[in-house]
């Protein structure tokens, strides 16, 4: 017997939820195989198979919250998988009635354990059963529910009959033999908790939050709990950088393989302006604050299940093309829902970008233990007085600095986004001063 346990996920993470099980109880499976899909707050895994065997048992189910290290389900491994497959496998059209009955009382010199002898012996010869191909736990819970497996249909491409379909039909069909046990009692329904939700005309659909948007709430409201929290503004002149991406964009494209963005032009900027303020790259750990030497920016991206923040590690020992390959790699990956842990750790400091969903200005939420995230936004075209004589339309962008109050000052903060409007709007100085 093999056990199906919860595998140790990384840092911070203890608990996941099962989002789905790929296998059914008496699905045969070979080492390796997925089990089953578990969502924690930070990404979706796959659990596989450590041996080779019968799915015995689950023990937990679909959407059950469950902990690192737990046993959620057992294989049946080695001698006992082996027998069980065999019998199941044989056509039970040329078993005789002699060969079930010695299949159903082992000898006294060969003691089995009730689950196996249970799962060898055939059930009773019924109609429509004898060439219905199923699980051991299939017919099993056919036995139980007085089911005939003839009568089941199943979803498998083969016609295999499992447990699930028995038991659906179970439920969904009513039977001329009485259920092995009494259901429990229905749970009375839960009192409306608005006029709404009784109201005809009035339609309401409800959802259960994923792990990852609970964990998300839970982190926001958290950091707006625990840190003396502003924000301070600036503007910056694009034309710049638009140029610069205007003349060198072909070239760069045929020359790396990817496309100039805006992104790299914004980290090397940021990269640059926390080598001039410190503390915009600290935490605080207790009563101490943390000077980090290096410089791991977290990137925000928006995927299907909520926002995540992948990190682009050494920033500051990247080129432009190599920062662009790695936000663009782990932008697919969360599209994909294939980041890693080790993807989403360790940041230092965030870049968030509401200007690719048309946001012209906001207030970005400190992503902790961090003490600093900066926010992009539309760029726009705005009448800019070039100086006491003339006026120009120029693409212009907000940009957003938000702060822990308790270790970067005022000052120092809006020091630190007058640096990064200064080197944007300098694209040459940021391979100097970064």
């Amino acid at each position: 017997m093999s056990d199906i346990k919860v595998p140790e996920m990384g840092e911070s993470v203890t608990e996941g939820t099962i989002l789905r099980w790929t296998v059914a109880e008496g699905d045969a499976v070979q080492q390796g195989d997925v089990l089953l899909e578990l969502e924690t707050d930070k990404v979706n895994l796959e659990v596989s198979a450590e041996s080779s065997g019968l799915i015995e048992t689950r023990m937990r189910q679909e959407g059950d919250t469950v902990q690192v290290g737990e046993v959620i389900g057992r294989i049946r491994t080695g001698d006992a998988a082996s027998s069980t497959t065999g019998t199941a496998s044989a056509p039970k059209g040329e078993e005789s009635p002699a060969a079930a009955a010695e299949a159903s009382s082992p000898p006294a010199s060969l003691p089995e354990s009730p689950k196996v002898a249970e799962a060898v012996s055939p059930p009773p010869a019924e109609s429509g059963d004898a060439g219905t191909k199923a699980s051991p736990a299939a017919r099993k819970l056919a036995r139980e529910r007085g089911v005939e497996l003839g009568s089941v249909p199943s979803a498998d491409p083969i016609g295999r009959v499992y447990s699930g379909d028995v038991k659906s039909f179970a439920e969904g069909a009513p039977t001329s033999q009485p259920q092995a046990a009494p259901q429990p009692p229905a749970a009375p329904p839960k009192a409306p908790k608005a006029p709404s939700a009784i109201d005809p005309l009035k339609p309401v659909e409800r959802q259960r939050m994923s792990r990852r948007r609970q964990t998300i709430a839970t982190r926001l409201v958290e950091a707006q709990h625990n840190a003396a929290m502003l924000t301070t503004f600036n503007e910056v002149d694009m034309t710049a950088i638009l140029d610069v991406r205007k003349r060198r964009k072909d070239n760069f494209k045929q020359k790396f393989d990817v496309n100039l963005g805006f992104m790299s032009f914004f980290t090397k900027a940021v990269v640059g302006a926390l080598k001039a303020f410190p503390a915009v790259n600290a935490e605080i750990d207790g009563d101490e604050i943390v000077y980090k030497k290096f410089y791991d920016i977290g990137i925000a991206v928006s995927a299907k299940e909520g926002l995540v923040v992948p990190v682009v590690r050494d920033a500051d020992r990247l080129g432009f093309a190599e920062i662009e390959k790695s936000i663009a790699g782990l932008a697919t990956k969360a599209r994909d829902n294939q980041l890693a842990l080790s993807d989403l750790q360790g940041g230092t400091f965030t870049i968030t970008n509401g200007g690719v969903f048309g946001s012209l200005l906001s207030t970005p939420i400190l992503n902790a233990p961090q003490v600093g995230i900066l926010g992009m936004h539309k760029i726009q075209l705005r009448p800019v007085a070039i100086d006491a004589e003339r006026m120009e339309n120029r693409p212009m962008m907000y940009i957003a600095l938000s702060y822990d109050h308790r270790i970067i000052d005022g000052s120092e903060a809006v020091r630190f986004l007058v640096k990064v409007k200064e080197l944007l709007e300098d694209p040459e100085s940021l391979l100097i001063e970064s």
